[in-house]
């Protein structure tokens, strides 16, 4: 009865912390709506949103705004999960898109997409074709990072490692391409990789939207096998888990939201590093709670780096990639310095 009881309390200590965070989201929804250069004060922009407003109020909160704000908790949902996976099923903590090379490839897909086949312009809306190319080499990548691991029974330092060599050289691949670019080529691609979530529109936010939903209803469906895969591919083979179908679908799973993304609104780094990291360090490895509370870590940290982002230089308005690659960094240090059984 009393393990039951502890059990219980257990669960609910859990629940509630995924429960503050959707608070948190809501709180950081209004502060990020009411924050800009219009000087719009908070019952100005509630009354826009509701459609009481003055018709300039309402064109900041729905035309740029709010897309704004629902595009940074999506893909910050997007490259959580993307990372969650990630350190699941190469069963390193440290693994995420941005220090695996998986964004690189993403961006070097980008590139290849707009300098080499003419895909996309500045002005315009991004493309499918884009997509495409970055899901195909992001994938390449994962699939490159993967083999090495099995193949050579790499530690994870080495997997590590290997995946910086390998963001290295689609890092190199997209200096090559833009050194030989025309200048309107190099703008675009440029554009197209800073991390900014001022680009995205509602046709882009539900595409983008579509595909993380089912990415997470997936995902959660398949909490069980990635607890069963935490404790090593043996266990789970003996827990008649599929390791390598599981392996296989997560990997395609993640290169596919971070092609997204990086085709969707640039190069975003170290938010599928941090919030998962955070939430194992809180709630622990339970895929139950550690899938939605990661989720609602990864929409928070983009929303409130993006906030940063319009504020800190105001009205200057800083690429969003360098905000969270600015915090993320020092984290991504300290994780590793504390990885020391590695």
């Amino acid at each position: 009865m009393q393990i039951r009881q502890e059990y219980q309390g257990y669960i609910k200590k859990k629940k509630l912390t995924i429960f503050l965070l959707c608070v948190a989201i809501a709180f950081m929804v209004v502060v990020a709506i009411n924050v800009g250069s219009s000087n719009m004060s908070l019952m100005d922009s509630f009354l826009s949103l509701i459609g009481q407003g003055s018709e300039k109020g309402q064109q900041i909160i729905y035309r740029i705004r709010l897309p704004r704000v629902l595009g940074a908790i999506v893909a910050g949902v997007g490259l959580s999960l993307s990372g969650l996976l990630l350190q699941s099923i190469l069963n390193n903590p440290l693994a995420s898109p941005a220090t695996l090379g998986v964004n690189s490839a993403a961006a070097f897909g980008a590139n290849v997409a707009i300098i080499i086949f003419g895909i996309g312009s500045a002005q315009s809306s991004l493309p499918i074709g884009i997509g495409f190319f970055a899901f195909a080499f992001s994938m390449a990548s994962s699939l490159a990072i993967l083999a090495l691991a099995r193949a050579n029974e790499f530690s994870r330092h080495a997997i590590l490692l290997a995946g910086v060599a390998i963001g290295s050289f689609f890092t190199a691949g997209t200096t090559a391409l833009q050194y030989f670019a025309e200048d309107t080529q190099i703008a675009t691609a440029v554009f197209w990789t800073f991390g900014d979530l001022g680009r995205i529109n509602y046709n882009e936010l539900a595409i983008l939207s579509l595909i993380t939903f089912f990415a997470v209803i997936y995902s959660f469906r398949k909490k069980w096998d990635l607890n069963a895969i935490d404790m090593g591919e043996q266990t789970a083979r003996g827990l008649g888990v599929d390791a390598k179908k599981i392996t296989r679908n997560m990997l395609i799973l993640s290169s596919l939201l971070t092609a997204t993304s990086v085709a969707y609104v640039g190069m975003i780094g170290f938010v599928g590093l941090i919030a998962p990291q955070i939430t194992r360090r809180i709630l622990g490895t339970d895929k139950r709670f550690m899938i939605p509370a990661s989720l609602l870590f990864g929409g928070l940290i983009l929303l409130l780096a993006d906030t940063l982002a319009r504020t800190l230089i105001a009205p200057v308005i800083l690429p969003v990639g360098a905000v969270t690659s600015f915090f993320g960094a020092p984290l991504f240090l300290y994780i590793l310095l504390r990885e020391k059984k590695l």
